[in-house]
């Protein structure tokens, strides 16, 4: 699951390019399948986000979670195509954009009414 945080006049625009361009990344990268685009948006009011000094109202923040397996030249190479993809197909320069994944234990992932170390029909692979 990916969560984008922004100022809403600024996310609230380009909510389906972004999602494109951050699902062709995960595509691309860790071979995750069209179907499995699980983005959430919290488009925020200016005055509720606070970021750092030199960045712009552009300023957006992309969380990523996946189950633990990732290597971490995989993941360095999924932050690096993110900042490339998104700047070109949106516009957004890498300073305003913050990037963290987030890794949790397979058995701590619910979906389908299992956990995900019980998941044996991924149409992925988690190891990559």
């Amino acid at each position: 699951m990916v969560v984008i945080y922004g100022i809403n006049q600024h996310l609230n625009p380009i909510k389906a390019a972004l999602s494109d361009a951050i699902h062709y990344c995960m595509q691309s990268v860790l071979g995750m399948p069209e179907d499995k685009r699980a983005h959430r948006f919290v488009p925020l009011e200016k005055e509720d986000f606070y970021y750092p000094g030199g960045r712009s109202d552009a300023y957006t923040v992309i969380e990523i979670n996946l189950m633990k397996g990732r290597k971490p030249d995989t993941q360095k190479q999924l932050i690096k195509t993110l900042f490339k993809e998104i700047e070109s197909a949106i516009g957004i320069e890498p300073i305003d954009i913050e990037i963290t994944i987030k890794e949790q234990e397979k058995y701590q992932w619910g979906f389908r009414g299992i956990t995900g170390d019980e998941a044996v029909d991924l149409k992925y692979k988690v190891n990559v």
